[in-house]
């Protein structure tokens, strides 16, 4: 286990290197100086200059890539160019919130999606299997920001149960700080819930036309048995493969749903740091959620021997 641990991450090494060169190179390309949007159009040349001097804006490209790569070395994000904040106190602030929405949005889906694709392809081509994945289908179709929309419009401004913008932090008031997230975390909960069942499902009916599962109903096995022993422990691999990737997904940065709601997590933050054109904190964003995948991926890994003991990590 050690050593392909060590292993992994050291393959992390080289493509974190290339995240961080085509993340650099791609904030470059972003139309804008950082320094104008600073100052304003009637900005003085001499003090552009200056500040532009005082940010590294100046030198050439490579050793401002060269000095960014030292600092990330330190653990140093740089600071942000709009309010001079350090970079990852303020992304890891910002990633508090995102975090326990998705998590909390991924498990819920995941617990509702699996047992539903199980049972569908369990009765598949029947009533049941049709409205599962008719239902699924249904969810999978819908944009998550219009779906937001829509459970604001119903719960927020027409039965008034939640509020429709702001947000609390949990050390604040708890029961608070968990009203303003309820519709964020319902709205990706339902969106997720269609991509996995259809994964459940189709791994279920593969896995239910194998040799074992019907040796095992020969023998007279329970078939609430059959399935949970025999046919969720084989199919869920291929599930869990797709919550590490959704996972990692949301964890990035849910910058649709943290717009809908009005909540200041890690894609609001790099959206509105695109537009400030503050180069050190989109710097840092889009590291910070190549880290997430690759940390993220990982875990996924080492967890497969849990679930399929087929599965073996040395």
């Amino acid at each position: 286990m050690l050593g392909y641990l060590a292993r992994r991450l050291a393959m992390t090494v080289p493509t974190l290197l290339l995240v961080a060169i085509g993340v650099f190179a791609l904030v470059r390309l972003i139309p804008g100086d950082p320094v104008q949007v600073m100052l304003g159009d009637a900005a003085d040349p001499a003090q552009a200059a200056q500040l532009r001097a005082q940010l590294g804006l100046d030198q050439p490209i490579p050793v401002q890539f060269m000095h960014w790569i030292a600092k990330l070395a330190t653990g140093d994000f740089g600071h942000s160019i709009t309010n001079n904040l350090a970079v990852l106190p303020l992304i890891i602030d910002r990633f508090q919130v995102s975090a326990v929405i998705v998590l909390v949005a991924v498990a819920a889906a995941a617990s509702i999606a699996v047992p539903a694709g199980l049972v569908a392809a369990w009765r598949q081509n029947s009533l049941l299997d049709l409205s599962v994945v008719g239902g699924a289908t249904l969810l999978l179709s819908i944009p998550s920001f219009w779906l937001g929309l829509l459970l604001l419009l119903l719960f927020g401004l027409k039965l008034k149960w939640l509020p429709v913008i702001g947000y609390v932090p949990f050390t604040e008031n708890f029961w608070q700080a968990a009203t303003f997230i309820v519709l964020p975390i319902v709205t990706l909960t339902m969106v997720e819930i269609g991509v996995l069942t259809r994964m459940a499902r189709a791994a279920s009916i593969e896995v239910l036309r194998l040799e074992y599962v019907t040796h095992a109903r020969a023998k007279g096995v329970p078939e609430w048995r059959v399935l949970a022993r025999h046919v969720l422990p084989n199919a869920f691999a291929p599930t869990w493969t797709l919550i590490g990737l959704v996972l990692g997904h949301l964890l990035g940065g849910i910058a649709v749903i943290e717009t809908v709601f009005t909540l200041p997590g890690l894609g609001r933050l790099l959206v509105d740091s695109i537009f400030a054109r503050d180069y050190p904190v989109v710097q840092g964003c889009l590291l910070f959620t190549a880290v997430i995948y690759v940390v993220v991926n990982l875990i996924v890994d080492l967890c497969y021997p849990l679930f399929d003991p087929r599965v073996t990590v040395a």
